[in-house]
């Protein structure tokens, strides 16, 4: 059991952001919210503090509680190798997906809940009655009922699921049920990932959301964007602005790392960028993407893609992301030179993960077009990221990008996400019009101005812990 440092962020750097009325319900809650914990510890727990929206999450907007002065922690388990392959193909379930074919049977169970019986042992000695620990996806579910048993109050957050609940999604459902259905509340990130077998009372569905302020999505200026993406090798060109970045905790950060770049030539300095940004996993279809562009993209836009994501030693509970690139540089070789010529794969360091998330930040605010052609998606914050610096976004139609992006006003959503042609033809046509593109990316970022800052996530989430102490 490891433990993250959380920084105390002052929340009322909100205030000018918001309108009064919104400010006012944000700044009300953390005071009731505050008054409500006094004594009390706030724990999140989940399985990795490197890659993916959890983690992302986690580390930006506890900190605003700690600022509140509510008393929170974010602890991580460990597990082994054969864990994290297991609870991978829950994942693979939980979205409705076959995954590798494995079972969920008698063996399976007991290797999950001995691996949560040790990790159990430290955590016990950290937790005391009355505290709130809320439980982050199917790694951790199985500690609720031992938590609960100690006094604490449990809840459980399954950020993803399927749209339409299959074989394989209830196959999941019913090895998690006994241990989920011992949580005071479960929350899910949308109503249509809801489980049958859970109490109706208790269930209830927040989306997550970003933080506006983090390196990730902080304002950035143009020479500090390039000044960036040339430090760390993006985009092939001499650094001439500052590669720089304001840290969590108001410190300057600096870019240097170098990022691995799969590439025939380099990014040219003017070529209009199309890019997708996410963990090297199956269901995010990189090889789809680039299939997508190269038959659907004419080579006279000049267009080039970037396909960028964690080094995928650097995630500890994705044992599948090295398979994952290497087939996707398979895919790449296949095609054609005038088309490989124009594909850029990054592999972005996570030693530091503020310069990383600086990295991801600079890179969709070079990019033309933002893309997440995932196959199944839990809620898939990388469009909201990109909304909130106004590019134009083309999704797929499934999991929550579809809460996200209105289609045709904030961005445009594929129904099928395996149509690599419609893919094809919506972005080019994004790059050709570069009026209505900058028209979906101001609507897009007002729409997460309303719906997907930290302040509404935390209040929804203060109301719950509340709910929940009352009932």
């Amino acid at each position: 059991m490891n433990e993250a440092e959380l920084p105390s962020l002052d929340p009322s750097r909100f205030e000018t952001m918001l309108d009064f009325e919104r400010w006012r319900r944000f700044d009300r809650s953390l005071r009731r919210g505050a008054a409500l914990m006094e004594g009390r510890t706030l724990v999140h727990v989940n399985s990795t503090m490197n890659g993916g929206g959890v983690a992302e999450l986690l580390s930006s907007v506890l900190g605003y509680l700690l600022g509140a002065r509510i008393c929170s922690r974010w602890l991580v388990v460990e597990g082994t190798e054969e864990f994290f392959v297991l609870t991978k193909r829950i994942h693979y379930l939980l979205h409705g997906k076959e995954g590798d074919g494995g079972d969920l049977g008698p063996a399976e169970a007991e290797l999950y809940q001995s691996v949560l019986a040790a990790e159990f042992v430290p955590l016990a000695e950290q937790i005391k009655p009355g505290d709130v620990v809320i439980l982050h996806d199917p790694q951790v579910v199985g500690l609720a009922p031992q938590l609960r048993d100690l006094g604490a109050y449990v809840i459980w957050n399954c950020h993803v699921g399927a749209d339409v609940p299959n074989e394989h999604s209830r196959r999941a459902w019913d090895f998690l049920l006994p241990a989920a259905s011992r949580a005071h509340a479960q929350v899910f990130s949308r109503a249509q990932y809801e489980w049958d077998g859970l109490e109706a009372g208790r269930v209830v569905a927040i989306p997550p959301c970003i933080d506006a302020f983090s390196p990730k999505n902080q304002a950035m200026g143009r020479d500090q964007v390039d000044g960036i993406l040339a430090a760390t090798g993006l985009s092939g060109q001499p650094r001439t602005g500052a590669a720089t970045f304001t840290r969590v905790d108001g410190s300057r950060g600096q870019v240097f790392r170098t990022t691995k770049v799969i590439e025939e030539c380099p990014l040219p300095p003017g070529a209009p960028v199309v890019t997708q940004i996410s963990r090297w996993d199956p269901l995010k279809d990189h090889a789809g993407v680039a299939r997508s562009f190269a038959e659907g993209v004419p080579l006279e836009l000049g267009a080039h893609l970037v396909l960028a994501g964690p080094s995928p030693e650097a995630v500890a509970d994705d044992p599948e992301g090295a398979t994952t690139l290497d087939e996707l540089w398979d895919c790449i070789a296949s095609l054609p030179a005038s088309i490989r010529s124009r594909v850029h794969v990054a592999c972005l360091p996570m030693q530091d993960t503020e310069e990383n998330a600086a990295v991801v930040n600079a890179l969709q605010r070079r990019s033309d077009v933002v893309v997440q052609k995932s196959l199944a998606e839990g809620f898939g914050l990388t469009v909201a990221e990109a909304m909130w610096k106004a590019r134009p976004t083309v999704a797929s139609a499934v999991g929550g990008m579809q809460d996200q992006i209105s289609n045709g006003v904030s961005g445009v959503l594929v129904d099928d996400p395996e149509d690599g042609c419609a893919f094809g033809v919506a972005i080019s046509d994004l790059v050709r019009d570069r009026s209505r593109a900058d028209a979906l990316g101001e609507a897009a970022r007002a729409s997460v101005v309303d719906n997907f800052l930290a302040p509404r996530y935390l209040s929804r989430y203060l109301e719950l812990i509340a709910s929940v102490m009352a009932a």
